[in-house]
């Protein structure tokens, strides 16, 4: 989980998932969901709650918040995380090196949701790793505005890993690993 090996698996379309108390696996998912940040899907509900202005949204600034939220936040289909604190060390350390970032929605001063993610610029492809909410439509706002200002960057891709109906309902879909592979080139 050294920063160097991190980005070099990232680099070849590689990410960690395991569980604690298991050797460390490496996953190259076949399908891969991807969102092209220009494609977001924003949904008529979703442009109010955006126009209404009630999350702030900001970058890099509560990275270790973000991702011990994502780690303890209950989620209905699974038993646990697999945000083990070693990989919580790992990723504090990819984010001081600039590798890992964070996006932070606030709502009247308080963490409300968020994600985190590998940036790898130079492939133009955000890699993101996890997302958490605490109030209702507040890890659909991270990602947007992470995908406005990817888009704006002129991104190719974020990559969210595997299906979830979430990510699909914000214009994600499934391409095939080679496809997801011919980005990272």
């Amino acid at each position: 989980m050294s920063p160097a090996r991190l980005i070099d698996a990232y680099s070849q379309g590689i990410f960690p998932w395991y569980n604690d108390g298991q050797p460390v696996l490496w996953w190259s998912p076949d399908p891969r969901m991807v969102l092209k940040p220009q494609e977001v899907h924003i949904s008529k509900s979703m442009r109010k709650v955006l126009r209404d202005a009630k999350f702030k949204v900001t970058y890099n600034t509560h990275f270790l918040d973000v991702i011990l939220n994502c780690k303890r936040i209950k989620r209905d289909d699974q038993d646990g995380t697999w945000i083990t604190n070693e990989m919580v060390e790992a990723y504090l350390n990819l984010h001081k090196l600039g590798y890992a970032e964070s996006v932070e929605v606030w709502q009247d001063e308080v963490l409300v949701g968020g994600l985190y993610g590998v940036n790898l610029k130079e492939k133009q492809v955000f890699c993101g790793e996890s997302m958490f909410a605490k109030a209702s439509n507040a890890s659909k706002v991270a990602l947007i505005s992470l995908a406005h200002k990817l888009a704006q960057q002129d991104y190719k891709l974020i990559d969210c890993q595997v299906y979830t109906t979430h990510l699909e309902s914000l214009g994600a879909r499934e391409i095939t690993r080679e496809a997801f592979l011919s980005y990272l080139r």
